[in-house]
C-alpha cells in the first residue's frame, strides 16, 4: 500500500476528468487504479469491482494504500460512487468532482462512508 499511496501523491494538481485514467487525468477510480498498478496490483476502472478487489478492512484498522469508499447509502454498496487512497492520520487522496482536482481529503470530508478495501494481487 505504501508505494500506491506515495505514487498516488505524485499526481497531486491533476484535474478530474470522469473516466480519466491518466497519465493528464484522473477520475477516482482512475486514480486508484493506476497508483495500485505501481504496487504490482491490477484493478478494473470502477468503483463497484475496487469495492471487491481484497478484504475489507475495518476503519479503525486503515493502513496507508487501503481504498476508502463513499455510497449514497452506506447500507446498499451498490450505491458507491467515490474511492480515495488512505495516507494516514485520516487522510485520503483523491480524485473528487468535476472541476476539481487530485487532492488531499479528510476521510470524513464526504457524507456515506460505507468501508475499506485493502487490494490483492
Amino acid at each position: 500500500g505504501d508505494a500506491a499511496a506515495a505514487w498516488a501523491l505524485t499526481q497531486l494538481g491533476k484535474p478530474y476528468q470522469w473516466g480519466g485514467d491518466g497519465p493528464a487525468t484522473y477520475d477516482c477510480s482512475g486514480l486508484a487504479m493506476d497508483a495500485w498498478a505501481r504496487a504490482g496490483v491490477a484493478l478494473l476502472h470502477w468503483t463497484g469491482f475496487q469495492w471487491v478487489a481484497g478484504p475489507h478492512v475495518p476503519l479503525g484498522e486503515l493502513r496507508r494504500g487501503d481504498l476508502v469508499f463513499y455510497a449514497t447509502n452506506v447500507a446498499d454498496p451498490a450505491t458507491i460512487h467515490h474511492v480515495g487512497i488512505y495516507l494516514g492520520g485520516g487522510l485520503m487522496v483523491d480524485a473528487p468532482y468535476t472541476g476539481a482536482f487530485v487532492r488531499i481529503d479528510s476521510i470524513h470530508a464526504y457524507a456515506g462512508l460505507i468501508g475499506a478495501t485493502r487490494p490483492a494481487a
